[in-house]
């Protein structure tokens, strides 16, 4: 039982990471009605980033004074938050939420092929490539099949979520360099620096001051800053440093099947057998790609710890 702790413990974290990049398909759509897509962006990571500051401060958390890392740290500021954030906005102006749904959970996809491509350190097990194809059909049978039909009708709104998918896998990838960071020092550097790309863009493009923004569009933006994005990158980087890039990724899996539980809860939406049967083979394949990857991934962690301490 002293064994199983630690994985059961990092899949309750995946799924509530999952429940947390979920919610923010309503939150954003509410206070997209008042503020202008970029600027909402903006502000996302602006008030993430403060957050997580006062956050690690208030822990006390080591903060690393490497300046090899701030390259890093902004590389992974733009390929993690604001390049994937800016493509989907602007994708799923045009692209039908439920094919957006299903090229967006794409995502372990972009892993598994990266690390085939360059033969990276987390091999890609039978197992694993099966927990994949398990779970992206379950987020075809919720987001419902026909929607394929409607491949490459917008393509420019299509291509966009596809580079925010792969963007956003090659950010996990990527993430691992941060491993011996404290996850929410990790978030507070990479948000801030998406800020630091996103607000000069938001005043470029659009007018963030002169917009005028309703009670339930702050609210909404709040709740998307503070519990998504914050508290969810503090979860991400630690996810990525214990149970690996690709189980990380597949949290894409269950962004779309809280989007279904959330429409069911408060929106009257039925709840049909068909969406029962995908969000059955989502767990199902997330578990069987968490079963796969995280012993090597702990492997991993623990002796890159060793590493640095012979150092």
């Amino acid at each position: 039982m002293h064994i199983r702790t630690p994985d059961l413990l990092e899949f309750a974290l995946l799924i509530l990471l999952g429940v947390l990049w979920g919610a923010p398909y309503v939150l954003t759509k509410i206070s997209l009605e008042t503020i202008p897509p970029l600027t909402l962006v903006a502000a996302r990571v602006a008030i993430a980033a403060i957050v997580l500051w006062i956050v690690a401060l208030a822990v006390k958390a080591k903060i690393p004074t490497q300046r090899a890392l701030i390259p890093r740290l902004f590389i992974q500021g733009c390929i993690g938050c604001a390049v994937p954030y800016t493509l989907i906005t602007f994708g799923q102006e045009s692209v039908h939420s439920a094919l957006a749904a299903i090229l967006n959970s794409t995502g372990p996809l972009f892993v598994c092929l990266i690390y085939l491509m360059g033969k990276r350190r987390e091999s890609q097990s039978f197992g694993r490539l099966i927990g994949i194809g398990v779970g992206l059909a379950g987020v075809v049978l919720i987001s419902g099949a026909s929607a394929l039909l409607d491949l490459g009708r917008t393509t420019i709104g299509q291509l966009a979520i596809i580079l925010a998918t792969f963007s956003s896998a090659v950010g996990v990838i990527h993430g691992r360099r941060f491993a011996l960071i404290a996850p929410e020092v990790a978030a507070a550097s990479t948000l801030t620096w998406a800020a630091v790309v996103m607000i000069p863009l938001c005043f470029f493009f659009e007018s963030p001051l002169s917009s005028k923004p309703a009670t339930g569009a702050i609210v909404a933006l709040l709740l998307n800053a503070i519990a998504a994005t914050a508290i969810g990158f503090v979860i991400y980087f630690r996810l990525i440093r214990t149970i690996g890039s690709t189980s990380t990724a597949s949290v894409g899996y269950l962004k779309p099947a809280v989007a279904v539980l959330i429409g069911c809860a408060f929106m009257g939406e039925p709840l049909t057998w068909t969406a029962i049967v995908g969000l059955a083979a989502i767990l199902l394949g997330v578990g069987i790609i968490h079963q796969t990857d995280s012993s090597r991934s702990l492997a991993w962690f623990t002796s890159r710890i060793k590493m640095s301490i012979a150092h």
